[in-house]
């Protein structure tokens, strides 16, 4: 063994002993009493179980009916999490600045993300997003002509949902056709989507120690010979490239004079270059967003509808008399209005199946969160509110919220578009940004798209 391996062997063991002996003092200092199912391993704490579960949600929901809307659970390495998915307590964490995101790498959200968040504003206006409908309406006119070219008797929907969220978001949010991408980005863009749809134990003590990372440790990763890393880096180089080309196409048509385009990135650099905004932003700051925006506005959508259309294919024939009754043949403007099957069929989709279950959040000072409903801590006290540590960390657990018994009618855990067509179908006070769902999120980050 050479030197060279065995300083880096070295550098490494003693990076994780400091992490360990980091983690290890930090659960010491946020003592809680919020009982929860016992850990069955240390380094891995109950993280497969709610991860790498072959169904999402056997262990999780199992959980919500033992021991209530918040309970404790161990992330890996004995970390201390809070699950909540009391509606009081969701709503507080999402509003108040006493929370934050939990710890992710530098150079994944920096200290311009609120700046850029608060630019990309300018795209997502509700008279923006009505100039994106004749594109949305060519995505799914693009599907259809797929289904009646095909002699296959059965169709694979999931790579179609995926090309078409893709060309649509790459027309709303860079002016550009799919075909502008070029093939290997296409071919990129599916092998990460693959990627990002599989986990392993390993992917979890990665994610758990990459956290606290300093920012020159990732960057040197970006470099390593790993299938999964060097995906991740070519999509980023592509996308960087595509992005650079649009910004400078749009940038050099704006010193002409000529008219600007309804894309984001053109809505974005026109705002910027004009003044318009009180946050500057440079070309490099919009075209490092290429390759977020786009995975972004394709992978959610087309996953969860995909996962809802195929597990509840009686409701199929249903959408499709619906649809064709209010559009027929034409390929003018829909009046989505009058498809109220359709409506209840989304919002049942997004709230039995959110493409992102969980998010976690980190307290940034001692502070009191608020229940909805009182539980009984592992002392045998009856609590309305819980007290939380500086670095606690907490999980919004969005899945089990959307399948709280007293909140969501009758059998929550049942698919059942009926339940938002006879009316409002939540009952307590306004969570969510949509329909009460935290698909979205709330608060100051409620997702853009």
């Amino acid at each position: 063994m050479d030197s060279n391996t065995i300083y880096y062997a070295t550098s490494c063991v003693a990076l994780v002993t400091a992490f360990l002996l980091y983690l290890r003092l930090r659960s010491q200092n946020t003592p809680l009493n919020i009982p929860g199912p016992p850990s069955p391993s240390y380094i891995f704490g109950h993280m497969p179980q709610i991860l790498l579960s072959p169904r999402y949600g056997d262990h999780e929901f199992e959980w919500l009916r033992s021991y209530g809307s918040v309970y404790r659970l161990k992330k890996c390495f004995g970390q201390d999490r809070l699950m909540v998915a009391d509606p009081l307590a969701l709503q507080h964490i999402l509003h108040s600045p006493d929370f934050c995101l939990a710890p992710l790498p530098k150079n994944v959200l920096g200290s311009e993300h609120r700046e850029l968040r608060s630019a990309l504003n300018v795209g997502f206006t509700a008279a923006a997003v009505r100039n994106y409908q004749p594109v949305f309406q060519k995505a799914a006119q693009m599907i259809s002509d797929e289904f009646e070219s095909s002699s296959a008797v059965a169709i694979d929907v999931c790579p179609l949902l995926c090309t078409a969220t893709l060309g649509a978001a790459s027309e709303t949010l860079l002016g550009h056709s799919i075909q502008a991408l070029g093939e290997d980005f296409v071919a990129n863009n599916l092998q990460m989507l693959a990627l990002s749809g599989s986990q392993s134990k390993g992917d979890l003590l990665i994610e758990a120690i990459g956290a606290y990372l300093p920012k020159w440790i990732w960057r040197a990763t970006m470099h390593l010979p790993i299938t999964a890393v060097s995906t991740l880096r070519k999509g980023k180089h592509l996308a960087d490239r595509i992005g650079g080309r649009i910004a400078r196409e749009r940038i050099d048509a704006m010193k002409q004079g000529l008219d600007v385009e309804t894309d984001l990135f053109s809505v974005l650099l026109h705002a910027t270059t004009s003044g318009k905004m009180k946050t500057e932003l440079k070309e490099n700051d919009v075209v490092a967003q290429t390759l977020i925006v786009l995975l972004a506005g394709q992978e959610p959508t087309a996953r969860t509808l995909h996962h809802g259309l195929r597990m509840h294919p009686d409701f199929q024939d249903k959408l499709r008399a619906e649809i064709h009754s209010n559009v027929g043949g034409g390929t003018g403007n829909v009046a989505y209005d009058n498809m109220p099957l359709l409506d209840a069929f989304i919002k049942e989709t997004l709230r039995l199946y959110p493409a992102m279950p969980l998010f976690d959040r980190v307290a940034e000072q001692d502070t009191i969160i608020p229940l909805a409903e009182s539980i009984t801590t592992s002392t045998g006290e009856s609590i309305n509110q819980i007290p939380v540590q500086k670095g606690q960390l907490l999980t919004l657990a969005i899945a089990s919220y959307q399948r709280l018994a007293p909140h969501w009618g009758k059998d929550p855990l049942k698919f059942d578009p009926s339940r938002w067509l006879e009316g409002t179908p939540y009952k307590g006070d306004a969570v969510g940004p949509y329909a009460n769902l935290l698909n979205f999120l709330g608060g100051p980050r409620t997702c853009l798209g």
